[in-house]
């Protein structure tokens, strides 16, 4: 029995993340700004943490202490937020808000938790090929693509810099999801993404710490 984390998994991917965690019998804090019926439903196996905003000192401070004692043997970063913003229609303060959400909140996560992360433990960052330069065919959505390429940067960080303690990162798109954040128009199911990232998650190793992975298996380019 591991013990998971899961930020944002009151709905969509990390909902289904704790879903099936909680099925193989895994401990899992889930942690969440509101709960939602389906995550509450889930069972004992599943530690429901709200009011963690994780861009707030507030929330953060409310992770720490719901979460002290605990040793994590794997932390998903998977909160997220997508906004579009075009060249003629810029919002600078949406951009600010997907930087702070997407690439500041996860770092600040794993900083604040990395004293609970056992040696050997895993940390999976759920990111987006959007965050790719070299995949970037389509331009637009500046806010998405800027702040998923700065987690990516910072999780290529984060693999070097927790590496003497045997901690392996993964760095994962979890594909076109059909969520809430999309208006359920992806390829994929929530349950099916979750599945596949399980499954990466579970063949990391050091060897392919920091290494950006399609959900599918795919190897994706910086």
């Amino acid at each position: 029995m591991k013990t998971v984390v899961i930020t944002g998994a009151n709905r969509g991917i990390g909902l289904s993340l704790a879903t099936i965690y909680a099925q193989q019998n895994q401990v899992v804090y889930a942690l969440c700004r509101q709960s939602s019926v389906e995550l509450a439903a889930l069972g004992d196996n599943v530690k429901v943490i709200e009011g963690v905003d994780v861009t707030q000192d507030a929330g953060i401070e409310i992770m720490q202490t719901r979460l002290r004692g605990v040793n994590i043997d794997l932390l998903i970063c998977n909160a997220g937020i997508l906004r579009d913003e075009r060249l003629e229609h810029l919002n600078l303060d949406s951009i600010r808000q997907q930087f702070e959400v997407n690439a500041l909140a996860p770092l600040r996560v794993v900083a604040s938790l990395q004293s609970h992360l056992v040696n050997g433990a895993k940390v999976a960052m759920i990111t987006s090929r959007m965050g790719s330069i070299t995949d970037n065919n389509s331009g637009g959505r500046y806010g998405y693509r800027m702040s998923k390429a700065a987690l990516n940067a910072a999780s290529m960080s984060l693999s070097h810099d927790l590496a003497p303690r045997q901690i392996a990162v993964g760095i994962y798109h979890p594909g076109y999801v059909q969520t809430e954040m999309v208006n359920y128009g992806g390829d994929i199911s929530a349950t099916d993404s979750a599945s596949r990232l399980i499954d990466l998650i579970d063949a990391l190793s050091m060897e392919t710490s920091g290494v950006f992975k399609h959900s599918n298996g795919q190897d994706l380019p910086w």
